[in-house]
């Protein structure tokens, strides 16, 4: 019980007097224990008693029912007295006023006067929202027939070549791993129409220089519209503008760079552009369409 005894080769006295000091150390140990076991249970008998008289319920004294009678009959008769004495007045009601179209009322000394508004420019009408819908493939046939008519002078020119151009570039840069998402999308084919448009003129006399001059085109366009940094020289690159690649482009940058930066700015621009290459459609094709 936390005693330490010991055993030692010493005379019986000292050992006599050891196992008496033992004994009275197992005494003093019992008398705390039984000190602390019963301050233990008066502590635990003090807070049942606490917690009894808490538990006893007061309950008030009513009061007889004449007497609650008489008292609500007082307080009624007290109200209808000061209700009686405050004056009755009308309660003040806001008339709405209806302003006129091109006037304001102003006070000026005391008096109203009406000062006129001037016309504004702003209409608080919203302007009308123009919706045009096409597809990824129809633009594309509304490039190449833009292209064929364009370059009148190649008969054997198809608008599926100028499309088949596009394509192949487009699926090379995928499998060769420089792009993870196809470029050919509505937005971006309005803007090789935007740089064909200036590029490519008239004067084009073979099939090889256009496709040398559409590239170019392509080649700008996959660098300021595509998803990647940057894309390889070699899928844009033949050996028709192999000479004259740089020049072109710098030359279309130069005329062109203002007009890129507000197709992508201005909604408005873009909406006109757009439309502009949807009515490029050969009206023989749309009315096979229909």
């Amino acid at each position: 019980m936390g005693t330490v005894l010991s055993i030692s080769p010493a005379s019986k006295k000292v050992s006599i007097m050891d196992a008496e000091a033992a004994g009275d150390g197992l005494k003093n140990d019992k008398s705390l224990k039984r000190h602390s076991m019963f301050v233990s249970l008066s502590w635990k008998k003090l807070v049942a008693n606490s917690a009894k008289k808490s538990a006893k319920k007061v309950t008030p004294n009513p009061l007889p029912a004449s007497q609650v009678a008489h008292l609500n009959s007082e307080n009624i008769r007290k109200t209808h007295q000061t209700e009686e004495k405050k004056p009755k007045a009308p309660i003040p009601v806001p008339v709405p006023t209806v302003p006129t179209q091109n006037s304001d009322s102003v006070v000026q000394n005391g008096r109203l006067a009406t000062v006129q508004k001037q016309p504004s420019n702003f209409s608080l009408v919203s302007p009308r929202r123009i919706v045009i819908q096409a597809s990824t493939g129809e633009l594309l046939r509304c490039l190449g027939d833009f292209l064929c008519r364009r370059c009148y002078k190649l008969k054997q020119l198809n608008s599926g070549d100028v499309v088949l151009w596009f394509r192949n570039i487009d699926r090379t840069l995928l499998v060769q791993g420089w792009q993870d998402i196809g470029f050919i999308t509505p937005a971006n084919v309005v803007f090789v129409y935007l740089l064909c448009q200036d590029a490519i003129t008239e004067s084009v006399n073979s099939a090889v220089e256009l496709q040398g001059t559409f590239q170019t085109c392509l080649y700008l366009a996959y660098s300021y519209m595509g998803n990647e940094i940057s894309y390889p020289l070699k899928p844009f690159i033949t050996e028709s503008n192999k000479d004259v690649f740089w020049e072109t482009s710098l030359r279309i940058i130069n005329r062109l760079s203002t007009k890129m930066l507000q197709l992508n700015a201005d909604p408005h621009f873009f909406t006109e552009v757009f439309q502009d290459l949807k009515n490029q459609r050969d009206s023989s094709e749309s009315s096979l369409d229909r």
